[in-house]
């Protein structure tokens, strides 16, 4: 991992990081199934804010398994060489964490039909922790605790002190026996309890799977606890625990600009699992995260806008997104930037392996470099002089620096760096239930999802609102519902469809009533005398 750190540190240094993140699901399962409450599945009513709070439920309900890294080093002029890396990922389970997290079946099938290894995210996932979860096990190895948080590691520290306590009665100073068969953090484990409970041994690590013991006498003991090169040295405890936020931090200290497609979800789970637990504020996460991040470029929203202006056949997905930008539907010229991958990820150019992580974070890259392209050669009218330098691209890039798709929501995109700007949808239509009690979202989604889709909320007791992203849908219900029996939809108006409004209107009128008795019951009293 420290060899890995130093080679990525180096590549960042250079160029971008683009990076992609698969999970152990998106939404969670209970809320996923009432598709039209308040839970955390996206709603075109959703305003930045909700939809932050509604992903943070998922984002603390699951997990990362797998991350990918493409450094894209730029060899030549308009040659780029991928270093594409993929990491298994699984929490910290050193000392007394125990992190809990969820499964989504059909994620966990989702990610099963493209090959994932679940083996792997299991057995040889590399650890992380986030700066909370950092202070506990700080705290932990301070007290000199050894509370084992599994069942699977007090058997194995059992039997490693069983075997030691047998053997150290009889050996001679300056032998050593081998405790074999430990895996993860079992090694540091056996290690600091046979230190703490015997003054007479000193232990060190064989590989990854074995320990060495000697028996030694307490005056050298001393002296081996005072080396620099002792693993058991909590400040390297921590280091190890750490595992893939140490790299984490590398990117953070690097500055270089972070590339990711369709990004909010991954953004959140990069703040959550590998620097502190998210807030509650989604101000302050964009604002941590853009002090993480100074420039983020999601290709989804960069896509976006070069798909409307290029006229290119709709494509969802970013392999299909990069088939196309691969295609005779972009012309190439001698200029456009030759993508190579290093030898050591080959195989990525010899068989797609597409939502594998470290595959996926190569074609963002590749996405990014073959848009930018695009937007530079557009605005030149094709008249580029010579081969495209980098910061031309990211010049050309800069109305899309910081903008994160906002998949189906109240904005286009979340702006990292400013104010999000509202996108502007069709209207808003509010139907009215006459003759059809007890009628509630569901019922009424499923009345209009044979005609179209629209996202649903209750707007008073007998009035649903109607909000969809396509205006042909919208005439579409305004004419096909325009005589039907119990429900009539219009298009919503705030002054006379508010429930704030109306409730305002209705104290204004009991007053306004209230004050014309009053003075005509006064004037009354006055004639009277």
């Amino acid at each position: 991992m420290a060899l890995l750190c130093t080679v990525c540190f180096k590549a960042v240094q250079r160029r971008p990081g683009t990076f992609d993140m698969e999970f152990t699901g998106l939404y969670s399962a209970s809320l996923q199934n009432d598709k039209l409450s308040s839970g955390s599945v996206p709603s075109l009513f959703d305003s930045p804010m909700e939809r932050y709070l509604k992903a943070k439920q998922s984002v603390q309900h699951f997990t990362v398994t797998q991350l990918g890294l493409a450094i894209f080093s730029n060899e030549s002029s308009n040659k780029y060489v991928v270093h594409s890396y993929n990491f298994f990922l699984f929490p910290s389970t050193w000392g007394v964490t125990d992190v809990e997290f969820t499964l989504s079946a059909s994620s966990i099938q989702f990610l099963s039909h493209y090959g994932f290894d679940y083996n792997k995210f299991l057995k040889d996932g590399i650890p992380y922790m986030n700066e909370a979860q950092e202070k506990i096990l700080h705290q932990y190895l301070l007290e000199g605790s050894r509370k084992v948080s599994s069942a699977l590691d007090r058997d194995a520290l059992k039997k490693a002190i069983d075997e030691v306590t047998c053997w150290i009665a009889a050996a001679e100073e300056e032998e050593t026996m081998i405790l074999q068969d430990l895996s993860g953090y079992q090694v540091l484990e056996v290690q600091l309890v046979l230190r703490q409970a015997l003054q007479n041994v000193w232990t060190q690590p064989l590989g990854i799977k074995k320990v060495m013991v000697k028996k030694v006498s307490p005056q050298r003991r001393r002296l081996l606890e005072n080396s620099p090169d002792d693993c058991c040295q909590k400040e390297l405890i921590l280091l190890s625990a750490r595992g893939f936020t140490n790299l984490f931090q590398i990117l953070v200290q690097a500055k270089k600009p972070l590339v990711g497609h369709n990004m909010l979800m991954d953004l959140m789970h990069l703040y959550d699992k590998f620097y502190k637990p998210l807030p509650e504020s989604y101000e302050e996460f964009k604002r941590n995260i853009h002090n993480l991040f100074p420039v983020l470029i999601d290709t989804k929203t960069v896509t976006k806008s070069i798909w409307k202006k290029c006229q290119f056949p709709l494509r969802s997905s970013l392999l299909e997104v990069y088939a196309v930008l691969c295609s005779n539907l972009n012309p190439k010229d001698s200029m456009c930037p030759k993508i190579a991958l290093a030898s050591e990820c080959s195989r990525y150019a010899e068989k797609k392996s597409p939502h594998e992580a470290g595959y996926d974070a190569f074609l963002c890259g590749s996405v990014l470099l073959k848009s930018a392209h695009l937007l530079l050669c557009t605005s030149t009218d094709g008249a580029l002089e010579a081969d495209p330098c980098f910061p031309q691209y990211l010049s050309v890039l800069a109305e899309y620096l910081n903008k994160v798709n906002f998949i189906r929501g109240g904005v286009s995109s979340i702006n990292f760096s400013g104010e999000d700007v509202p996108c502007h949808h069709p209207p808003l239509l509010v139907v009215h239930v006459r003759g059809w009690p007890g009628l509630n979202e569901r019922q009424i989604y499923q009345e209009f999802k044979a005609l179209c889709r629209f996202d649903v909320r209750r707007l008073s007791k007998n009035q649903f609102l109607l909000l969809s992203n396509k205006f042909k849908q919208v005439r579409l219900v305004l004419r096909d519902y325009k005589h039907h029996p119990h429900l009539r939809v219009s298009v919503y108006g705030h002054w006379r469809h508010s429930p704030g409004v109306n409730c305002l209107l209705q104290v204004s009128g009991v007053v306004a009533l209230w004050s014309v008795l009053a003075f005509v019951l006064g004037g009354a009293t006055c004639c009277l005398f």
